[in-house]
């Protein structure tokens, strides 16, 4: 959006009921009143319903359903988490334009943003499926100062605030789950998932990439017959649509106060928080490590520095840093 015609979309906001004259709009913006017609068919153009009014002037309607900086960083309360805010209509993957920009010195904090994408990425090569204009699509780049060892409890602080954030929207905190270490289920079926990526420099972290979707307004049976069974969305479960504005600015405040707690004092800030949602202790599990080696037990709970505690088949207890989890009733897409 260019800076005119965000003013005219200014102006109309502060009488949302009332009318602009194109002369007035003219007079304060000190432009022609051709050009605010030209605005005012950009602002159309991005979706915004602005109706001309009999007499002449403009009247303000409502704002698209697009995540739009103009409509999400008014009212955002972070400090630096979206500062820098990249929204495009549709891309392959918002992770890969993050880490982009990551290695050409982004600053700590910034966020791409997609209405869809064409191929979003899962964990574990997986692709994540992302229709336009019903869910979010987000990628923050973080230059957190964290050895590598440090760095893999990331992503779990990140579910802890996915989770509050969709326990907000719902508001019934004991529907929302997380499956260790990042899928965040509502009602006992994925709603979102979480993927990060780093970028070392010697031991330490140069960057992170933490990519998030959240199915908000999907409507769940047009997903993949694979993961059908297995997800839902924010919508479906509540019976009413989301303001995706308004969730996205919850979760990058949320997501902001969590991460600062993590740098502070590490994943033991929010090991409480985590555990809260966590409902797999006492279930069998399969454990896929990262090397491919398969662990079969049952979970027993989280350590402090975010790792899987595990119960053998034999006996022994195992840690899993890293890895891909079954429940003992699921799919294993899902």
């Amino acid at each position: 959006m260019t800076p005119g015609s965000a003013r005219v979309l200014e102006a109309l906001r502060t009488i949302p009921r009332g009318k602009l004259s194109g002369a007035a709009l003219s007079t304060s913006l000190g432009v022609s009143r051709a050009q605010i017609w030209k605005h005012v068919e950009s602002l159309r153009a991005r979706g915004y319903r602005i109706e001309g009014v009999t007499g002449g002037g403009y009247r303000f309607v409502a704002a698209p359903d697009r995540l739009y900086p103009e409509e999400v960083l008014p009212g955002l309360e972070t400090r630096w988490l979206a500062r820098s805010y990249v929204h495009l209509e549709t891309t392959d993957s918002t992770n890969r334009l993050a880490f982009e920009l990551g290695m050409r010195g982004a600053p700590h904090g910034a966020t791409v943003v997609a209405e869809g994408q064409t191929a979003g990425r899962g964990r574990l090569g997986r692709s994540f499926f992302s229709p336009p204009h019903v869910n979010l699509y987000t990628s923050i780049l973080l230059r957190p100062p964290l050895t590598l060892p440090e760095a893999p409890p990331l992503v779990l602080a990140a579910a802890v605030a996915v989770a509050d954030t969709i326990a907000a929207a719902v508001h019934d905190p004991a529907a929302v789950s997380i499956k260790w270490p990042n899928d965040v289920q509502l009602g006992g079926r994925k709603t979102s998932g979480i993927l990060m990526e780093l970028q070392a420099e010697g031991s330490r972290v140069a960057f992170a990439v933490l990519g998030i979707g959240v199915n908000l307004n999907v409507d769940p049976g047009s997903f993949p017959a694979e993961f059908r069974d297995a997800a839902t969305s924010v919508a479906a479960f509540q019976g009413r649509r989301v303001d995706r504005v308004a969730f996205a600015r919850l979760l990058y405040g949320t997501l902001e106060a969590a991460l600062d707690a993590f740098v502070a004092g590490g994943f033991e800030r929010l090991r409480p928080r985590f555990e809260a949602r966590f409902r797999m202790a006492g279930r069998p599990v399969r454990v896929v490590e990262a090397g491919g080696a398969e662990l079969v037990g049952v979970a027993l709970g989280i350590d402090a520095d975010g790792a899987l505690r595990v119960r053998r088949d034999d006996g022994g207890t195992a840690r899993v840093i890293a890895g891909d989890v079954s429940l003992a009733k699921e799919a294993s897409a899902s």
